[in-house]
């Protein structure tokens, strides 16, 4: 176990390596001059040159990219060209509020997708089950701005229960977590029927059934404890989905977050913003695949693994 992960830690080497190099040469592509981008419509040409040369955007491509890598091991990401303030800052205080917001929206994707999930397979071919996996498909193939627009019109204008935007009090929560854990709760509905399902069908789950044990314990003592194995994957995966997919949820709910920064800085040609809030969404997915990884091999003792050398 070790060895793995220590193997799967060196790996996050080269994806975080990758992703850097991907998001340094896309914001470089953006058609323009980004130092014209960032002095302003108004600026002067020599004001244009300082920018040019205070970024070091007059040096080639690979000495740029060389002190992007120099500073981001520093943990230094730079300051913003809008106010000025460190990036490491302006995203410090605001991931808290996606922290809070996707862990909510997880919560509430895992209570209703599992529920759902396990009653389904329960019932097969029920009106329930035909119903819920319905419900399940929209929700998954649903665009989240439009749930969001959706929920806002009915909760916020036309039943007046929960305000459409804004931060302060838990209500203001709720919408935005919500329309965050929809998709997530129906991935997860459509996973823990069909796990549930093939658990189901196992011959140790006859056994206990003929020893005339009662269908609820057959079901949440021993078929559930198994199906939850790929359920637990997901989870995982889908909370650094969860992270990087806030952009659009707090766009459209005006929630101060780590992706209204991002969208906000895309506007603003804010590049060291955008760099320093892609990489750390990046390296959050990376290590969030890594403990995932290392708990199915806890939760399953039929997992193991190994070294190089097979031992």
């Amino acid at each position: 176990m070790y060895q793995y992960i220590v193997r799967r830690l060196m790996l996050t080497i080269p994806v975080v390596i990758g992703v850097s190099i991907i998001v340094f040469a896309i914001i470089r592509m953006i058609p323009g001059d980004p130092a014209r981008a960032m002095a302003g419509v108004n600026a002067t040409p020599e004001f244009i040159e300082q920018v040019r040369v205070r970024h070091a955007l007059d040096q080639p491509l690979h000495v740029q990219y060389g002190r992007f890598m120099v500073n981001l091991l520093q943990g230094d990401l730079g300051r913003s060209i809008f106010n000025g303030r460190p990036v490491t800052t302006e995203i410090g205080e605001r991931f808290p509020r996606t922290l809070l917001l996707a862990t909510v929206a997880l919560v509430i994707a895992t209570i209703i997708g599992v529920s759902a999930g396990i009653v389904s397979a329960t019932r097969r071919n029920s009106l329930f089950d035909n119903a819920s996996m319905l419900v399940a498909l929209v929700g998954v193939a649903a665009p989240v701005f439009w749930m969001a627009l959706m929920l806002q019109l009915l909760f916020a204008v036309q039943l007046r229960w929960l305000p459409a935007t804004g931060i302060g009090q838990v209500r203001h929560l709720v919408l935005p977590s919500l329309t965050l854990g929809t998709a997530s709760a129906a991935l997860m509905a459509r996973i823990t029927r069909s796990s549930m399902l093939d658990v189901l069908r196992q011959d140790y789950i006859t056994t206990a059934r003929s020893k005339g044990l009662g269908e609820r314990i057959v079901v949440y003592k021993h078929a559930l404890k198994n199906a939850l194995i790929p359920v637990v994957t997901v989870l995982g995966l889908q909370f650094g989905i969860l992270l990087g997919g806030a952009v659009l949820t707090e766009t459209v709910f005006a929630w101060p977050g780590v992706g209204r920064l991002l969208v906000d800085s895309i506007l603003r040609r804010d590049y060291p913003v955008v760099q320093g809030t892609v990489m750390l969404l990046a390296f959050l997915f990376v290590i969030i695949n890594l403990v995932v990884d290392i708990a199915y091999a806890f939760l399953d003792p039929r997992v193991h693994y190994r070294s190089e050398s097979g031992e």
